[in-house]
């Protein structure tokens, strides 16, 4: 009896090891990949959502407009990937917000998409051991996980910004996705 009963706890350890193909860190950063498409979908809403003329909007007069909050947004996802990956970052330093050839709905829009690309597409090219790497945000030593989690609490901020920004133009602001 003890045999069988070692037979099938060893079996069932087995089976229960052996038959995962992916890492808790794979699915890590699978679920890091999925969060960040969401949240592009989510961001292309809230640019779709604002009319052309709203994107110089501002509230008041000491803050980023519309389109700035997204080239904000922009710039920190192109600084982020490039902290945690090395790679060129096509926008160094802060002034991309600034740009004012960049100002306008349909160029907003394709830098803002190609900033959530960049950091998925890193994303997909970290290893589990990648993940816990150590990089350099600014004055902070971090591991290549926790950037991209700052990175997209980041962008949830200033995306959540602008909805007082719709709102105080009259439009709806988009719906919340959340899965």
């Amino acid at each position: 009896m003890k045999q069988i009963l070692f037979a099938f706890v060893f079996i069932f350890l087995i089976a229960m090891t052996g038959s995962k193909t992916i890492t808790e860190s794979t699915i890590a950063i699978d679920q890091m990949i999925e969060d960040w498409q969401r949240a592009k979908l989510y961001t292309q809403d809230y640019l779709d959502a604002m009319p052309e003329e709203g994107y110089g909007y501002k509230p008041t007069p000491e803050m980023r407009s519309f389109a700035q909050q997204y080239l904000h947004i922009t710039a920190v996802n192109f600084r982020y990937v490039a902290a945690a990956t090395g790679r060129e970052n096509p926008y160094p330093g802060d002034s991309l917000e600034l740009r004012a050839d960049m100002q306008t709905k349909e160029l907003v829009t394709n830098v803002t998409m190609a900033s959530y690309d960049a950091a998925m597409e890193a994303l997909k090219s970290l290893t589990e051991a990648n993940l816990i790497e150590s990089a350099r945000l600014y004055r902070f030593d971090l591991t290549k996980e926790a950037i991209f989690k700052k990175g997209f609490e980041h962008q949830t901020h200033h995306r959540g910004q602008t909805t007082v920004y719709l709102r105080l133009k009259g439009v709806k602001p988009p719906f919340e996705r959340l899965f």
